[in-house]
């Protein structure tokens, strides 16, 4: 009976906090936010400072503006990739009511139907699901107008901040509210835009590597999370077609109302709105970029000159006045849609730069530009010149070279990342072209001049031509037809032999355009890696203690030698693309010219001789005199990534580097996709190396134990290990071809049984018996399924790129 009277008290306060809670929302909004702090602006929102709650006021249900999530304060780790002012996704929304309910709506547009047929549009709109982000219960009301409690979704995490921590395995985290606020100097309303922000905690257990490097307490991770409202532009944007070889990121779409003739697939080009005012070259509004004002001197008047390289471009383009570079005001957020900002980001390690875009996702019209630059990067290339030019044998160390090369390399890259919010892509085959785009990866340009470095060209300055005319191609005022005026962009880049090539057929050395390279010079991969080549001989040859300042230990030249010593890394992926390479163009249907291009054999047999030259150990081998200057890390100090790897404890290991040298060499050689298109050349064109053939050559060069002695010995035996080692990974590759796999099969088969038939005991001052049995005995485990293998178990360079 006891239990009965308690659960009908039960039901009964249930039903009366149910009444005060419809009488609360039956209440008028004026009653409710009575004492409330009240921000007008593009929706209406109240501070409740007694409960810290953002109330937001919604009435308009019909219509469409966009959601956009960020972070204002990052993690400060780039293997992560949570950073400071950026931005992450935007969405179509809607506000729709139902009772007392509103719902947050996101709308599909990946699907639509362009017609004025509203029930061919319906009918796509129910055939593909949309998303509902959101419910909320009304707090009060006038009418059709509501008051809900926007704080629980500022306080959710939509930026996806805990599956980021997931997918990098730094834990698994979730929000804690009790630790969790609005965050108000951010929280702030405008006619076009309400911006509103939060800081997070995050609470998890067993912090990943990345988390407890950068966080106090690495269970709880705070970070602030920034979430705008924003109207859509007008309808006045005119969408421009897409091309393949525009140089522009293709914004697609699928249109169920097109015509059976016509291709259902949509493609325009992601741009900014640019306007000509009638009868002028000036502009309506001009594009205009601010740069972060906590960037420091002089990297930041470096930064301003490099992204006002585009102005060049739009001028060319004709118009005036139609693009420029300042300072960001100290009262803007860097996050508020209407400003396009270069942010300058601290990390705890080097790391990428982005240039980002936030797009009208009905049109492509991008609304604003975000570049996110590493604030490490200009150090980077400040290193490389270091182990180059060696400035510090005198006590007055003159550096201005070396601090010239880092403030070209900034001023490149700040005109690259913006290029990207300015909707152009990559195009990796300008290197090739006289670097005739900023939107390529570029190496250093380092010369050698009666035996001295020189850096004056390292880096390029101004807008390429070919970024010319894609400005042209995107913004360029068409006074007839459209269509007309675009084609002759594009024939005119072709007249001009300007290629584009980019990310899908260019990054990876597993990519097969002979062409088109990430950090790489020269039209001539073959002449510009015997050319670095040289350079890089001079420089390990001449390497000294000069290399760092006097005041820094002694051990830190490792670090200086590191850029140096793997400075041919993306020159030797450049040489391997000749090898089972092609050349083609992104071609249209009516092109007169071949859809592609094998490399002819003698450049493809050029292209072996080079890689397997640098597995020499001449090649490999580390000076004695360079030796002699690397002692165990200093007190204070340790290994880190940027060092080389080490099997030798304290000491510097003189091998382990040449093994991940070799390594490197060897992926490009025995990458699976390259060996496949060698085998089907081969079989096209028997002058061409075949894959089989190239495998009988490093089998070869493995028995060439007469020709070395001494440290170079060790080094020969330890190219050894990484060949057979990738072998073994090659033939259990389950999705490589099976001729390939055969080959690489037979290849570990004849290894085994050339050592069979050695004598491998007896006088072995070099240890090459030993190095052969153990090979010999690896080969015999694999073959057997005993031994499995990873490419883990190899060394590997530190990280290179970016450099």
């Amino acid at each position: 009976m006891w239990i009965r009277k308690l659960t009908l008290g039960a039901t009964l306060l249930l039903f009366a906090l149910a009444a005060q809670a419809a009488a609360q929302a039956a209440g008028s909004i004026a009653d409710y936010t009575a004492g409330m702090e009240k921000q007008s602006g593009f929706f209406d929102f109240y501070w409740d400072d007694d409960k810290g709650r953002v109330l937001l006021e919604v009435s308009d249900y019909e219509r469409e503006f966009l959601l956009l999530t960020g972070l204002a304060q990052g993690l400060g780790s780039n293997p992560v990739g949570l950073d400071r002012n950026q931005m992450g996704d935007n969405r179509l929304v809607t506000f729709e009511r139902v009772g007392n309910k509103v719902l947050l709506h996101q709308l599909n547009l990946k699907y639509r139907a362009r017609s004025d047929n509203s029930t061919e549009r319906r009918a796509v709109d129910e055939a593909f699901a949309s998303s509902v982000l959101w419910g909320f219960e009304a707090v009060a009301r006038d009418g059709e107008r509501l008051l809900v409690d926007f704080t629980p979704f500022l306080l959710s995490d939509q930026h996806g901040v805990a599956r980021r921590l997931q997918d990098t395995e730094q834990g698994s985290y979730q929000v804690d509210t009790s630790k969790s606020a609005v965050y108000l100097p951010r929280t702030k309303n405008f006619p076009q835009n309400s911006e509103f922000e939060a800081q997070l905690t995050f609470a998890g257990g067993e912090p990943g590597k990345y988390l407890q490097e950068v966080v106090p307490t690495p269970t709880l991770v705070s970070l602030r999370q920034h979430i705008s409202l924003v109207a859509l532009p007008d309808g006045d944007y005119r969408p421009r077609r897409f091309h393949s070889r525009s140089g522009y990121f293709p914004f697609e779409y699928r249109d169920y109302a097109t015509a059976i003739e016509q291709p259902l697939d949509r493609r325009v080009i992601y741009r900014h709105r640019l306007q000509k005012k009638p009868g002028s070259d000036e502009v309506v509004e001009p594009i205009v970029y601010y740069v972060d004002a906590g960037v420091p001197e002089p990297v930041r008047s470096a930064l301003i000159e490099g992204a006002s390289w585009w102005a060049q471009a739009f001028e060319a383009a004709g118009y005036k006045n139609a693009y420029r570079v300042e300072v960001l005001p100290e009262d803007a957020d860097p996050l508020d849609v209407r400003y396009n900002v270069i942010s300058w980001v601290h990390r705890a390690t080097r790391g990428w730069s982005y240039g980002h875009a936030i797009a009208d996702p009905r049109s492509g019209e991008i609304i604003k530009g975000n570049v996110t630059l590493g604030s490490l990067r200009v150090r980077q290339d400040f290193l490389i010149a270091q182990g180059l030019l060696q400035p510090y044998g005198r006590g007055d160390a003159d550096t201005e070279a070396l601090k010239q090369m880092a403030l070209a390399r900034i001023r490149q890259l700040s005109a690259h990342e913006v290029g990207h919010t300015l909707g152009l892509a990559h195009n990796f085959a300008a290197s090739a072209e006289d670097r005739a785009s900023v939107m390529d990866y570029p190496a250093p340009l380092v010369t050698l001049d009666e035996g001295a470095l020189q850096l004056e060209s390292a880096y390029d300055t101004g807008i390429g031509t070919w970024d010319k005319l894609a400005i042209r191609y995107g913004y360029g005022d068409a006074a007839g037809s459209e269509s007309d005026y675009l084609a002759g962009v594009i024939d005119e880049a072709a007249q001009q032999k300007l290629r584009f090539i980019s990310d899908p057929d260019s990054r990876g050395i597993n990519d097969a355009h002979a062409a088109s390279h990430l950090w790489d010079n020269g039209s001539d991969p073959l002449a510009e890696f015997e050319r670095m080549a040289e350079l890089r001989r001079h420089a390990l040859d001449h390497f000294s203690a000069a290399a760092n300042p006097g005041h820094a230990p002694r051990s830190s030249l490792e670090e200086t030698l590191v850029p140096v010593y793997y400075g041919h890394r993306y020159q030797a992926e450049a040489v391997g693309k000749l090898i089972g390479g092609l050349d083609y163009d992104y071609l249209y249907n009516d092109a007169e010219q071949n859809s592609y291009t094998l490399v002819p054999p003698e450049r493809q047999r050029g292209a072996v001789d080079t890689l397997l030259a640098t597995l020499d150990p001449e090649f490999l081998t580390l000076p004695e005199s360079v030796l002699q200057l690397l002692p165990p890390k200093a007190y204070g100090y340790s290994r880190t990534r940027e060092s080389f790897p080490s099997d030798s404890g304290v000491a510097f290991d003189a091998i382990a580097l040449s093994e991940a040298a070799a390594g490197h060499t060897l992926s490009i050689l025995l990458n699976p996709e390259r060996a496949a298109r060698m085998e089907q050349q081969h079989a096209r064109n028997s002058e061409t190396p075949g894959f089989g053939a190239l495998l009988d050559r490093l089998t070869d060069r493995a028995f060439h134990s007469r020709e070395y002695s001494g440290l170079q010995a060790a080094v020969h035996q330890r190219v050894n290990h990484v060949y057979i080692h990738r072998l073994m990974l090659l033939a259990g590759n389950e999705q490589a071809a099976e001729s390939v796999r055969a080959k690489a099969s037979l290849a570990l088969a004849g290894l085994q049984h050339r050592i069979g038939r050695m004598k491998l005991f007896g006088e072995d001052p070099e240890g090459y018996n030993a190095h052969y049995f153990y090979q010999a005995q690896r080969i015999a485990a694999f073959r057997s399924g005993e031994l499995k293998v990873k490419v883990s178990d190899l060394e590997a360079m530190p990280p290179g790129s970016p450099i």
